[in-house]
């Protein structure tokens, strides 16, 4: 069978603008329950760097003004009512200041996978621990376990990886193949083991698979596609999103003066032509695909890898702050779908699969 999975990226927008309120509680609070309605289940991806500077403002001027305790609250009632709630890390908050409304962050640590080995075990161990520490008053056996890099930066690898095992987490979940960015975060997961099936880590290369791989990518679920499949009414307001709150790139170094001379040189009708003829990575996004697409990716998946005999987890993946009314309803008729398709798919989370099946999948 096949168990959904479907993780929620708990956060402001990048650059630092937005009410926590607005952008992570109340659509979170509209999506759990659409979830409880179809016994569907959550794994929010909090971004605890953030939330730690949200608690220190309160805690410093006595104004709970970014809403940490209405945060602290949801995730501890989500919780409770048998969702999960698992790690992102934005590391540029560490050491931001909040400045004309927004929080300017530390960008020369925007990159996570670039920080050296003892910054990444730091801030790792820091977010892990208050993440527990945040849970464990309502469910003392609760661990954090589970990670997404913001941005989905784990590459280089080495360094990232042995930081993770290091504070004790067994699973990532920020590889989709086909992925390649080359901006502010530069990484290129086309050559990644698998599009669905779970992988141990070879700590050298997080796309690669190792017998004696001690971290297990459970990877966001991803296609190749033609750019028609990507225009829907929720990807246009994800790209009009992007556009009013673009990071300040000059801070990072990048900038049209810093880009290649066959960026600069390549012609718009190259361009052009490439976005129309090439295949482009299709994620899995409950946020910006319909609900048709995501169904009938579900049901390739399953005719793909219905020979399997253990339970697979597919990994989709949202954003709080994109979280709109349209979006609910085409996420409703997936929800709808799941729910009555009993005998092939499941709602799941990270725990509830048998991870010791995946090492003998993982053989190449």
């Amino acid at each position: 069978m096949f168990g959904c999975l479907f993780t929620l990226d708990y956060e402001i927008h990048g650059n630092g603008d937005g009410c926590p309120y607005e952008l992570m509680v109340e659509p979170t609070e509209r999506l759990l329950r659409l979830f409880d309605q179809y016994g569907a289940k959550l794994t929010i991806m909090a971004d605890v760097a953030e939330i730690i500077k949200f608690k220190e403002y309160w805690q410093e001027h006595n104004e709970d003004v970014f809403y940490f305790n209405q945060i602290k609250q949801q995730l501890q009632q989500a919780i409770l009512s048998g969702h999960d709630v698992q790690l992102h890390i934005h590391s540029s908050y560490f050491g931001s200041k909040f400045s004309n409304g927004s929080w300017d962050q530390n960008w020369l640590e925007y990159s996570l996978a670039e920080l050296p080995y003892d910054r990444l075990f730091e801030i790792i161990g820091i977010c892990k621990s208050f993440l527990e520490e945040l849970i464990q008053p309502v469910q003392p056996d609760y661990r954090c376990s589970v990670f997404r890099a913001a941005n989905w930066s784990m590459s280089p690898s080495y360094n990232i990886v042995q930081a993770l095992i290091n504070n004790g987490i067994k699973i990532d979940t920020s590889v989709w193949k086909y992925g390649k960015w080359d901006k502010i975060v530069q990484f290129d997961y086309s050559n990644a083991h698998s599009d669905l099936i779970p992988w141990y880590i070879d700590p050298n290369d997080v796309c690669r698979n190792s017998l004696e791989g001690k971290l297990l990518e459970i990877p966001i679920y991803c296609e190749e596609r033609s750019i028609w499949h990507f225009i829907t009414r929720n990807r246009l307001f994800r790209l009009n999103q992007a556009s009013k709150h673009k990071h300040p790139a000059s801070k990072f170094g990048y900038s049209a003066a810093t880009q290649s001379a066959e960026k600069k040189t390549k012609s718009t009708v190259s361009k052009l032509k490439g976005l129309l003829t090439k295949k482009h990575a299709w994620k899995l996004d409950f946020n910006q695909c319909t609900g048709k697409q995501m169904i009938k990716a579900l049901e390739r998946i399953e005719k793909k890898y219905e020979h399997l005999d253990c339970d697979i987890p597919v990994v989709s993946i949202g954003h709080s702050k994109l979280f709109t009314a349209q979006n609910s309803r085409s996420l409703e008729s997936f929800l709808k779908y799941v729910a009555n398709e009993q005998s092939k798919y499941y709602f799941a989370t990270f725990d509830e699969f048998d991870t010791t099946t995946f090492r003998a999948l993982s053989i190449p």
